[in-house]
């Protein structure tokens, strides 16, 4: 048997790398995203952009499955659907893991890379920008699909047997209320265990005030279903 030619594994994908694999992920390109040793105010600066660089990344996976799983609502398909948003839920799980590496990080020696920082801050996340603006629709979707099948929001849950598909829809889509809100948690008290609770961010926001942002919730019917499942057992007690 002949030995296999030098050339026979050579990269043959257009782009920049020494091999196919760093070609096709963009290696080179990925990895000077970071500033480098020369260019940090502090070495946890690394930290600091990977976190967020790589939570942008899960962001919008996230989102851009959400999307596609409305759109599958409205083709009726249900189980598509369910797989997507499956997925964009993990997603926002890790998302909310990486916090903790931010946790990490020593309260004195971050005020060296915030200082670095502008005006950069959470709220211009295209990630959770992404989140906001496709929610919405994925509810409605939700909604023109109960609608169709004649069932009130109550009726999708004392009768969830009979429409499994509908109420593991709901499911999913309280689970991803629930998941960007737990993200949101985090990432409250990540910031006042790093900076304090009764500070001002960079664009001005006082930490208090993102605390009361917690309390936020994309599809309140979907809680609010809950108490009235509560008050509907007590009657029939």
């Amino acid at each position: 048997m002949s030995a296999p030619n030098a050339d026979e594994f050579a990269p043959i994908l257009p782009g920049q790398g020494a091999s196919d694999y760093e070609r096709y992920l963009r290696t080179d390109e990925l990895l000077a995203l970071q500033k480098g040793p020369d260019e940090w105010v502090q070495r946890d600066e690394l930290l600091f952009q990977t976190v967020h660089q790589s939570s942008e990344l899960w962001l919008k996976h996230a989102w851009m499955e959400v999307e596609e799983a409305t759109r599958l609502v409205e083709a009726r398909d249900i189980a598509g659907a369910l797989r997507l948003l499956g997925r964009a839920n993990r997603a926002v799980r890790y998302v909310v893991s990486f916090l903790e590496h931010l946790e990490l990080m020593s309260p004195w020696e971050y005020q060296e890379v915030r200082r670095v920082l502008g005006h950069g801050s959470g709220f211009d996340s295209p990630g959770f920008r992404g989140i906001r603006q496709v929610s919405p629709g994925l509810y409605a979707a939700f909604d023109a699909l109960r609608r169709e099948r004649g069932l009130s929001l109550l009726e999708v849950y004392t009768q969830g047997r009979d429409h499994e598909d509908l109420y593991q829809l709901a499911e999913a889509l309280i689970d991803w209320d629930e998941q960007v809100g737990i993200w949101r948690f985090r990432h409250v008290k990540m910031v006042g265990r790093v900076i304090g609770e009764d500070v001002v961010g960079t664009q001005g926001t006082p930490v208090e005030l993102l605390a009361g942002l917690i309390k936020h919730k994309m599809f309140p019917e979907l809680w609010t279903v809950r108490t009235d499942l509560t008050e509907l057992a007590k009657k029939s007690d």
